[in-house]
C-alpha cells in the first residue's frame, strides 16, 4: 500500500504526473469500502512494525539518556542539585543526535510513520532541553533564583535554538507534525520574552500570560486553516500537517479561556458551569465547520468537570461522574453518527466566500461542485 508521502515523493521526482497522482487518489478513495466523506485521515501507523520500532527506539534513546548524564555527572558538566547531582545537557543533547541518526533511516529511507513522530519529538525536546541547561551552566544556576527575568531569557532563547533545529529538521525529513512543533517553539520565544519583560511581576500577571497565550493559540488556529485550505479535499500531507496544527492550536485556546474561568482553582460557579457547556457547544459548532475534532477533544476534560460539578450541586452526589459520562459519551457518539450531516447543516448556510477557505462536503467531487 502506497502513502500519501511516497505519491508525493514520485510526483517531485517526476515519476508521476500531478494529474496521474490526483487520478490515482480519487480511485483509491473510491474503492474504499469505508469511505466517509468527513472523515480526519493522517498516518499514524503503517503497520505493526510502526509500534516494534518505536519500543525499540524509545528504549534505546532512554539508555542513551542515562549514559549521557552518567558522563555528565563524572566529567562535571551538570546543574548543582541540592540534593545531589543534578541534570546534564549532555543526556538531552545524545538523544537529540540519536534521534537524528535514526531518522536518517526510519523516516529519510523507511518512511515509518510513528517512529518518525517519537523521533522528530525527542530531538525536538532533546535539542531545547540540552539548549536550556548549557545557558544555565554558563550563567550559573544561582542566577536564575528568584529571577523570572533571566528564566524568561534562557526559555526564549532556548525555543529559539529548538525552533531552528525544527526546520532544519522539515528540511531534511519534512514530517508533518515537524511545522507543529516549529509553531510550538515560536510561540515559546514569544511568551519567553514575555516573562522576562514582565519580570518580577511575572507571578502576579498570570492572566496576562494567559491571555497571551490565547491570543498565541488563535495565531496557530489562523496558520492551521491557512494550511487547511490549501488542501480542502484533504488529498496531500498539507492536511495532514494542519491536523498538527489543530491539535497544537486547541489546548492554548482552550486552557486559557477555561482557566480565566476559575475552573482551574475550584471557584467555578454554577453559572460559570453553564458558560463551560455553552463554550462546548460554541467549540462543537467551530469543530464541524473546519471539519476537525481536536477541539472538541482538548476541551472535553473542562466540560466534564463542568457537568459533574453542575450534577452534584444539583443533588445527584454520588451519580454525578455516571451521569456526566452517560451524557458526554451519548452526545459525542450521536455527533460522530452524523457528523455528515451536521456538517453540511452548518456549513451550507455560510457565505460562499467563507466556505470556499473551509474542507469540502463531498471530496469525490471537484472543488466547484462540492462548495
Amino acid at each position: 500500500m502506497y502513502s500519501q508521502q511516497e505519491i508525493d515523493d514520485a510526483v517531485a521526482s517526476g515519476v508521476l504526473s500531478p494529474s496521474a497522482a490526483s487520478a490515482l487518489r480519487t480511485y483509491i478513495e473510491q474503492q474504499r469500502t469505508s469511505a466517509i466523506p468527513d472523515e480526519e485521515q493522517f498516518r499514524l501507523l503503517t503497520g505493526f512494525n510502526d509500534i516494534f520500532v518505536s519500543i525499540a527506539a524509545a528504549i534505546m534513546l532512554f539508555a542513551v539518556g542515562f549514559i549521557g548524564q552518567r558522563i555528565g555527572q563524572g566529567t562535571g558538566l551538570y546543574i548543582p542539585d541540592p540534593g545531589g547531582d543534578g541534570p546534564s545537557f549532555l543526556a538531552p543533547l545524545g538523544v537529540a543526535a540519536v534521534s537524528w541518526g535514526l531518522a536518517l533511516y526510519f523516516t529519510a529511507r523507511r518512511r515509518m510513520a510513528l517512529p518518525s513522530i517519537l523521533l522528530l519529538l525527542t530531538f525536538a525536546f532533546g535539542v531545547l532541553a540540552a539548549a536550556g541547561m548549557a545557558l544555565t551552566l554558563v550563567i550559573g544556576p544561582d542566577v536564575l533564583n528568584n529571577n523570572p527575568r533571566a528564566g524568561g531569557a534562557i526559555g526564549a532563547i532556548s525555543a529559539a535554538i529548538a525552533g531552528v533545529a525544527t526546520w532544519l529538521h522539515w528540511r531534511r525529513f519534512c514530517v508533518p507534525i515537524t511545522v507543529a512543533v516549529g509553531a510550538a517553539s515560536v510561540a515559546g520565544i514569544a511568551v519567553g520574552l514575555l516573562v522576562a519583560a514582565l519580570g518580577e511581576n511575572a507571578e502576579t500577571a498570570k492572566n496576562i500570560i494567559l491571555g497571551f497565550v490565547l491570543l498565541l493559540g488563535i495565531g496557530v488556529f489562523l496558520f492551521a486553516m491557512w494550511w487547511d485550505a490549501s488542501d480542502r479535499a484533504r488529498l496531500t500531507r498539507r492536511s495532514d500537517v494542519a491536523f498538527w496544527l489543530h491539535l497544537l492550536a486547541a489546548p492554548m485556546i482552550v486552557h486559557p479561556v477555561f482557566t480565566l474561568l476559575g475552573l482551574n482553582d475550584g471557584s467555578g460557579t454554577i453559572a460559570e458551569g453553564f458558560v463551560v457547556i455553552l463554550l462546548y457547544v460554541a467549540l462543537g459548532l467551530t469543530a464541524l465547520a473546519i471539519d476537525r475534532r481536536a477541539l472538541l477533544v482538548s476541551a472535553l476534560a473542562y466540560v466534564l468537570w463542568a457537568l459533574a460539578d453542575l450534577f452534584k450541586r444539583f443533588g445527584a452526589v454520588e451519580l454525578n461522574f455516571a451521569l456526566t459520562a452517560l451524557v458526554i459519551g451519548s452526545a459525542l457518539l450521536l455527533l460522530s453518527a452524523f457528523w455528515h450531516q451536521a456538517r453540511v447543516a452548518i456549513v451550507k448556510p455560510l457565505p460562499e466566500g467563507l466556505r470556499d477557505k473551509l474542507p469540502l462536503l463531498d471530496r469525490n467531487l471537484p472543488a466547484e461542485a462540492a462548495a
